[in-house]
């Protein structure tokens, strides 16, 4: 009897082997997160550009096994982002011709930090030269001025609140204005006027940017990745960034690493994302392009 349950045991040891030699070099790797992935392929584009092309392909093609609508969302960001690097035209000094003129249309004014008292820069001020021409322009467009509360030394003041004030000042009808005073960056600018319009003027449909120069491909960037990565009601029924004017600035540039923070901030890692705006952010930590 003892020689049997042996030999049963014995067998069973072999099958045991068997089965795992058998599965040697075949056994697949866990399914990563789709944040993972995506930190991945927005950092080694951000990092290497073209370069990252293939590696983002195969990156492309995980996310969509691990979740194929956001891949669907994330292959028309990136090719926007892409484009918006090469392809975008800067329209200077005054929105162009040939947008709504109705209420469809709004115009989206992109902040500066404040001085430490909570007065206006000059490039702020140059940007909102450009917004005012343009909303008289498109009279039947509103304005939305979004920015925090960036000023050190004075906490009651907010970007968006010191633009408002200056556009009403200089003419623009206070009905027209719309102050988002709660973002820090320009991912946030995107977050929270999406987050103004959807709730409370669903008739805008269409939304310019305006800023300065060297921002407007980063603005028109995050603004239409947010509302891409918003779309439920189909390509018809999203906000759309249709164009922007701009201020020509002196000087002033900002890095594709520094989209690809801003786009990690739109997929909610914030704490990546900062990590990145303050060169924290450790890129060795990933796989190696190969």
């Amino acid at each position: 009897m003892k020689h049997n349950i042996l030999r049963v045991l014995v067998a069973l040891l072999s099958l045991s082997l068997l089965c795992l030699c058998a599965g040697c070099g075949q056994q697949k790797q866990p399914a990563r997160d789709s944040r993972e992935i995506l930190e991945e392929m927005i950092v080694d584009y951000g990092s290497y550009g073209e370069e990252a092309e293939t590696r983002v392909g195969e990156l492309m093609e995980e996310l969509s096994a691990a979740d194929a609508e956001a891949a669907l969302r994330w292959e028309k960001i990136m090719d926007l982002w892409r484009s918006c690097n090469s392809d975008l035209p800067i329209h200077y000094d005054v929105l162009p011709d040939g947008l709504p003129e109705t209420d469809e249309l709004a115009i989206a004014a992109l902040g500066f930090q404040l001085e430490p008292d909570g007065t206006m820069r000059r490039e702020l001020i140059e940007r909102l030269k450009v917004v005012l021409n343009s909303a008289e322009k498109y009279p039947h467009a509103l304005v939305i001025c979004t920015g925090g509360g960036t000023a050190s030394e004075n906490k009651g003041v907010s970007e968006a609140g010191k633009m408002a004030e200056w556009l009403i000042e200089n003419g623009l009808s206070p009905d027209r204005v719309i102050v988002e005073d709660q973002s820090l960056t320009t991912a946030q600018n995107a977050i929270c006027t999406f987050d103004i319009l959807e709730a409370n003027y669903p008739q805008v449909k269409k939304l310019a940017i305006v800023s300065s120069d060297y921002h407007i491909a980063t603005g028109t960037l995050l603004f239409e990745a947010e509302s891409i990565l918003r779309q439920d009601k189909g390509e018809d029924g999203r906000i759309q960034i249709v164009s922007n004017a701009a201020w020509k600035a002196p000087s002033g540039s900002l890095s594709s690493m520094f989209q690809a923070g801003a786009l990690i901030e739109l997929s909610g890692d914030v704490d990546t994302a900062f990590e990145i705006y303050y060169e924290t952010y450790d890129i060795h930590e990933l796989p190696p392009l190969h």
